[in-house]
């Protein structure tokens, strides 16, 4: 038997491999499906590229690639059997094949056992080799079975790599001695004993004392006493105080220098008077924040926790598995897939796309859309339990009618490699994430409907020189809307006030907190704040050639067929992490925005010049014979070191700070998140030269300009986009290279000459006064023309929508916390909340932060 398999074998030896480091083993995962073992064809793993395919689509790769050898997986699940006294016979654990495979959370309990089988298997005859077969197999193929079945999961690498470094436990943890000198930290109040400062607070684990940080790993700042303190008592382990969780909590070391592990955490904390086991935790088990009374009802509303939901299963209604810190992905996808658009592009083409794909189907973008969109749709995920299986969940009184749903770990690997944010396993934006997944599906459009058409909006922007009331008109592209929320408009203004008294008072006496407030916020006054007129910032007038005071104003020049509208309920506090305002905003299920449609120039306006403001060389340098370089730029430093300690490079910082014309370091902050993905975003700043205001043309380009290629990715991004190559050349040289001013002046300039006489044209860009919102921040680069490649692609129509879906956000900050989507589907509302999904009794409108719009077909 020995030499019948070694010659079976022979002619397929050439292509069995063994996993060499850095090769990636999918035996938990298809390529294609969410199949995995634990499925009933099981998984079939590729013995030389090692990806894996369920039953369905194992026969595709072995056409497409002539790969004849295949390891089969089989994880057999079931109910540990009981012993004489009643107990379960402990877990019988084979030992011959994949034991490090990732266990399926539904069947992880102490009542159930596993039971593994692998196999090799030749097709195109499905021949099988049971393994292990040391004796029979060459030796080859028995080292690549074994390399496989004990390779780690392919996630490891992409979690290592991430921005989380792997903390460590604290050498002082089970040696640390504390002071019996009775010190009780209140729930609330807290405040450095040294200057009094109330945010960046930190707990002495030793003594008890509360004093203020200094810029530690959580960008945070201080005056420094905690480590002031160390220096002086050799105490070395503390806790922040507003991170005390039941599941921990952040613990620095002043002596190793680094944020540690305490396992003893909650025996130290409980010595100060403070129970982080008791504190209140929610259903889904993410907790709310300690430095605020808990708000337990703000959970149980948006995730409907105090109702007895009914469960939902079939084509749509499919949960998605919560990785840690995922739902921002899920709720965004699960809304994206309820469009007809993305289902048609993704899952209307998937045999076309599968045909299609790469050898590497793990690293295609469309293709892992449309698995994703398949696994959401097709209902095979989510299907109820048997009637055998229910009857036996209620004899056992653990009745949980949930579905498995599917894991998405393979999509999230993809869709934030490269990403410094969405690659680490820290909660994230919701709406940073929908940006983020609208720019990948622009750029992996490319020859093929593009189903993000449906948010490509333009927005008009109106900007009106005080002095002349001369006016300047513009175009730019968005996706979505933002609402700012005017706290002033709140109609429970004296309920708030009361509160806030009482609240400082609470504080100065060291008590707890009253009952929060929340502000009720008019929609209407959200839109009207919207709709305001803005003062525009060094305003350069073209009509006075100098500085001057500006007015800007913003309306729709298209209206798109699904409108996004963030509410802005977050911003920064005094210690620069993000935090959320706690507002209900009256969101209408109808809205009608056709009053805000842009209506162009109107008669009787004049318009500004279209001139380039000059950037004027300082006169001791052009007087200078000897020195040939330019003067730094005027740069607002402060806001730069705000940004340098928050742990950004100091280039990119004074960058930030300089492109967003020393508006503060807040504005800057959003340059950043913006550009981080940049390859020169930490170079140093390279500020523009400008020909001196009284030469006679001022149109034409600078030297630098007409030297220097602009950069080929640049170019590549942007006829990427369908943009002409020279029309690119050129709007790259007219604005330094600069990516959004580029697109800015493309926009601006649409008629622009041929490429012969691209070279005249260079220097006349508009002035960018607006390439600063927050709001377009990211919409750079997602850009689809039209059919004569001078204007992006929109879907013009009435702004008349209805509500079909929106995102709610539980915590107080996006670094924290949860997300939920409620969508409407067949005339009745359902919460997605990870691998749940149920019909909705009270969806809480009031409470969102992203609300999808689709425009009403009576329109």
């Amino acid at each position: 038997m020995a030499t019948d398999l070694g010659e079976l074998l022979v002619p397929y030896m050439p292509t069995i491999r063994v996993p060499r480091t850095g090769d990636r083993v999918f035996k938990s995962e298809c390529a294609f499906s969410y199949d995995s073992p634990e499925s009933e064809g099981g998984l079939y793993v590729c013995m030389n590229s090692f990806l894996g395919f369920g039953r369905e689509h194992v026969e595709r790769h072995y056409r497409k690639t002539g790969q004849s050898v295949y390891m089969h997986l089989k994880r057999h699940v079931k109910e540990k059997a009981t012993g004489a006294a009643g107990g379960a016979i402990p877990r019988r654990r084979n030992g011959k094949v994949f034991l490090d495979l990732e266990l399926n959370r539904d069947f992880n309990g102490d009542g159930y056992e596993y039971e593994d089988e692998a196999k090799l298997v030749i097709f195109p005859d499905h021949f099988e080799i049971p393994l292990p077969n040391i004796e029979e197999l060459p030796a080859l193929v028995t080292i690549a079975c074994d390399a496989v079945l004990n390779a780690p999961s392919p996630y490891k690498k992409q979690e290592s790599d991430s921005w989380e470094e792997e903390i460590q436990v604290s050498r002082h943890a089970r040696s640390l001695r504390q002071q019996e000198n009775g010190v009780r930290i209140p729930p609330s109040g807290w405040k450095c004993a040294k200057c009094e400062m109330r945010e960046n607070v930190w707990l002495n684990l030793t003594d008890g004392s509360v004093l203020c940080g200094k810029w530690f790993f959580d960008g945070s700042g201080g005056n420094g006493h905690a480590l002031e303190h160390y220096k002086e008592t050799n105490f070395p382990l503390a806790v922040k105080l507003d991170t005390i969780n039941p599941d921990g909590a952040d613990v620095y070391s002043f002596d190793e220098e680094e944020t540690v592990l305490d396992p003893h955490i909650s025996e130290h904390l409980l010595h100060f008077g403070i129970d982080m086991l008791q504190m209140q935790r929610t259903e889904s088990g993410h907790h709310t924040d300690n430095h605020v009374q808990p708000r337990v009802s703000d959970w149980e509303v948006i995730q409907e926790a105090g109702l007895k939901l009914k469960p939902v299963y079939g084509s749509g209604y499919t949960g998605i598995k919560n990785l840690g810190n995922s739902c921002y992905l899920s709720t965004t996808m699960q809304v994206l897939f309820s469009i007809p658009e993305f289902q048609r592009a993704y899952v209307g083409n998937l045999q076309r796309i599968f045909d299609y794909s790469p050898l590497d189907p793990t690293q295609d973008f469309n293709t892992q859309m449309a698995k994703l969109g398949r696994g959401l749709l097709s209902g095979q995920y989510s299907k109820p339990p048997m009637k055998s299986e229910l009857i036996e969940q209620v004899m056992k009184e653990e009745y949980k009618q949930q579905q498995r749903g599917i894991s998405p770990k393979m999509f999230k690997a993809l869709v934030s490699k490269g990403h410094p944010e969405f690659s680490s396993n820290r909660q994230q934006d919701a709406h940073e994430f929908l940006l983020h997944l609208i720019n990948l599906v622009e750029r992996n459009s490319s020859g093929s409907e593009n189903p993000s058409d449906v948010f490509r909006f333009l927005v008009e922007e109106r900007v009106q020189c005080c002095q002349t009331q001369n006016v300047r008109y513009s175009q730019r592209v968005d996706y979505l809307m933002q609402l700012p929320v005017p706290l002033e408009a709140a109609s429970n203004r004296e309920e708030l006030i009361a509160y806030e008294s009482k609240r400082k008072e609470a504080e100065e006496n060291m008590q707890p907190p009253p009952e929060p407030v929340r502000a009720r916020i008019p929609f209407t006054a959200c839109l009207q704040a919207f709709t305001e007129p803005e003062n525009v910032p060094d305003f350069w007038s073209s009509a006075l050639q100098a500085k001057s005071a500006g007015v800007k104003t913003s309306r729709f020049a298209s209206f798109p067929e699904y409108m996004v509208v963030q509410i802005k309920k977050f911003t920064f506090g005094l210690d620069w992490v993000p935090k959320k305002l706690d507002v209900s905003v009256d969101i209408p299920d109808f809205l009608d925005l056709n009053r805000l449609r842009a209506t162009g120039l109107q008669a009787g306006e004049e318009e500004l010049p279209d001139l380039t403001p000059p950037i004027v060389i300082p006169e001791d340098t052009r007087d200078s014979t000897t020195n040939n370089s330019l003067e730094s730029p005027e740069i607002d430093e402060s806001s730069v070191m705000q940004l340098a300690e928050m742990g950004f490079p100091l280039e990119a910082c004074r960058k930030a700070v300089y492109y967003t014309g020393n508006m503060g370091a807040e504005m800057a902050f959003n340059w950043i998140i913006a550009h981080m993905e940049e390859p020169d975003f930490a170079e140093p700043l390279a500020v523009p030269t400008y020909m001196e205001p009284d030469l006679p043309s001022p149109s034409l380009p600078s030297t630098s300009a007409l030297d220097s290629q602009p950069p080929e990715e640049s170019i590549s991004i942007l006829t990427s986009m369908g943009f002409p190559r020279h029309h690119t050349i050129q709007a790259l040289k007219a604005t330094n290279n600069n990516l959004e001013r580029a697109l800015d002046w493309i926009f601006t300039h649409p008629d622009c000459e041929d490429e012969s006489e691209a070279m005249s044209d260079t220097a006349d860009t508009e002035p960018n006064d607006n390439s600063f919102s927050n709001a377009n921040a990211h919409s750079d680069s997602s850009l689809s023309p039209d059919q004569d490649l001078s204007s992006p692609r929109v879907r013009d129509g009435p702004g008349r929508y209805e509500l079909f879906a929106f995102i709610s956000h539980m915590g107080a900050s996006t670094m924290s916390g949860h997300y939920v989507c409620h969508m409407k589907k067949e005339g009745r509302w359902l919460i997605y909340n990870d691998h749940k999904v149920c019909l909705s009794e009270r969806p809480p409108k009031d409470l969102g932060y992203m609300y999808f719009y689709r425009r009403l077909s009576s329109c």
